[in-house]
């Protein structure tokens, strides 16, 4: 006998000897029992450091002086963000008892329109409108009108919209170079499309493989929606680094962090916080070794990667030309510049998209069947995004591309030049992530926005990036963006040290609070605070 089998047998023989049944029974199932407390704890897909750390702030909440400490904040944090979203003028909190005329309704809906102080349409905000002109607004406006009480829940009775479905989602995945048998379907944004994939290839990997604890991996700067996806359908998320110069993802990493229950790889063309491309053909070749199906997620700059090709800059395989690539996210409502609520989810073989499908058969209302999350959907925003893209066709888009890249190029290359701030990574498409090692780079944020300048804060590490859109091409814009920073930059280094005032300062702090719970308990305040109404004290007596 091996020595580590008579070393077992021995300590089972001394535990055993001279105990009644019972006991050997208890010290059996006590032993059974402790060995696979012990395997949930050590093999759970989350770090036993991370869950400890989460585990210790829950309990020091239940100690009375820290739980009043920590209500007081949170009472205090969303009494600054009702103050701040609540609008001047009164809140309809019951419908009126006559119906306002069209012409009320619509004066209505100018002033609600006219509240906020961005000027989005100068081109200050980063990202948000990436297209604003009368003429299309008005084409779309009465396309959707003509489509508004469409539902293709209903093809029977609306085959038209569904019709322009098909076309929407077969015109973007050849874009993508999808060949004959890539599919798709509509969404209603980003996010959907996201979730999408994710719960087609949960329940594919379910059905194919038996995978019951599924995992995806993912860059660190992949879309939060692949979070929000995992949380809703179950999924870990194992998340993986990126390359500190160049913010895409580590490869090496990524192999890493693969085992018997991912489901499926993730990679982003181009990321959200810093506009630059992971390495998807690197990616593919891990799906392919691995038999992982792999995503990319082109939410963002999709409607312009496919087209820059055309508009004269190099840009690196991303798409249904690299093998192993099965499945693309792009938003139709970005740079394809259509209604806001469209977005496409493309697959290279119909296998994975039937997965996405939810079907009941055992309804007494009916056999049930539906492609997306939602059962019934706009038919007035398909036709709309329709309506968009056959107006815009091949060589507008080419255009509105060329314009958009190379203002972005011009703003990077003269942001390189202002001393004491740098750039994240390689920017792919739109987007500039602007860092600083010289001051704190929310003093820039905080100084650009006392200008009327909206720009998006990013943390770990901190910076602020500008998602630049066709508003920026605009005359004049561009070089109004590069001389405010330019300007600010040198005020700041006056006092480089001074501290983060008003709300950059919340940034700031919020990355250096461990009670990553709390931060979201804030940013619930927050999302509660959209939903503001007064309170009738006389109704809530």
């Amino acid at each position: 006998m091996e020595p580590h089998l008579r070393l077992i047998t021995g300590t089972i023989d001394r535990a055993f000897t001279g105990r009644q049944p019972w006991q050997i029974v208890a010290i059996t199932t006590t032993t059974v029992l402790g060995t696979i407390w012990i395997c949930q704890v050590l093999f759970q897909e989350e770090s036993l450091y991370s869950r400890a750390k989460k585990k210790v702030f829950k309990l020091a909440r239940l100690i009375p002086a820290v739980r009043r400490r920590v209500d007081a904040e949170i009472e205090k944090i969303n009494d600054g963000f009702i103050k701040d979203i609540s609008q001047v003028g009164n809140y309809y909190t019951e419908l009126p008892h006559d119906g306002m005329s069209q012409g009320e309704i619509l004066k209505k809906v100018d002033e609600y329109l006219e509240l906020g102080h961005y000027r989005w349409k100068e081109g200050f905000i980063s990202g948000a409108v990436y297209y604003y002109n009368p003429e299309l607004i008005k084409l779309v406006t009465e396309v959707y009108g003509k489509a508004s009480y469409t539902n293709p829940l209903h093809p029977d009775v609306f085959p038209g919209v569904c019709k322009m479905e098909a076309e929407v989602v077969r015109m973007t995945a050849t874009l993508f170079h999808g060949g004959p048998s890539a599919c798709g379907t509509m969404t209603t944004g980003g996010t959907e499309s996201i979730m999408m994939a994710c719960k087609a290839y949960r329940d594919y990997a379910n059905d194919q493989r038996g995978i019951t604890k599924p995992n995806m991996v993912l860059p660190v700067t992949a879309h939060t929606g692949f979070d929000k996806a995992a949380k809703y359908l179950g999924i870990y998320t194992k998340v993986v680094p990126v390359n500190g110069n160049t913010t895409e993802v580590d490869i090496a990493a990524m192999e890493r962090a693969i085992n018997r229950n991912t489901v499926m790889l993730v990679g982003s063309a181009p990321n959200f916080p810093y506009g630059t491309m992971d390495d998807i053909e690197a990616i593919a070749a891990l799906g392919r070794k691995y038999n992982i199906p792999v995503h990319v997620d082109a939410c963002l700059g999709g409607f312009l990667i496919v087209f820059m090709k055309r508009a004269g800059y190099p840009v690196r395989p991303f798409d249904f030309s690299i093998p192993g690539v099965t499945s693309i996210s792009a938003d139709t409502h970005k740079y394809g510049f259509t209604p806001k609520g469209s977005s496409v989810i493309l697959y290279s073989q119909k296998v994975y998209r039937h997965y996405q499908y939810t079907v009941t058969t055992e309804w007494p209302g009916g056999v049930y069947g539906s492609p997306t999350v939602n059962g019934s959907r706009a038919g007035g925003i398909i036709a709309a995004t329709w309506a968009t893209m056959m107006n815009f066709g091949l060589d507008g888009y080419v255009e509105a591309t060329k314009r958009i890249i190379d203002t972005t190029h011009y703003i990077e290359q003269e942001l390189r030049a202002i001393k004491n701030i740098f750039i994240f990574g390689t920017p792919a498409t739109s987007v500039i992530g602007i860092g600083s090692r010289d001051f704190d780079i929310f003093l820039l944020g905080g100084e650009l926005s006392s200008l009327g300048w909206n720009l998006n804060s990013l943390q770990f590490p901190s910076g602020i990036h500008i998602c630049v859109t066709y508003m920026h091409t605009e005359p004049g814009v561009a070089d109004k963006f590069i001389e405010d920073v330019r300007s600010k930059v040198s005020l700041i280094m006056k006092n480089p040290t001074k501290p983060v005032e008003g709300k950059m300062a919340i940034y700031g702090v919020a990355q250096s609070v461990p009670d990553r719970e709390l931060i979201g308990d804030f940013t619930k305040c927050f999302i509660d605070s959209m939903y503001y109404t007064p309170v009738d004290k006389k109704a809530s007596k």
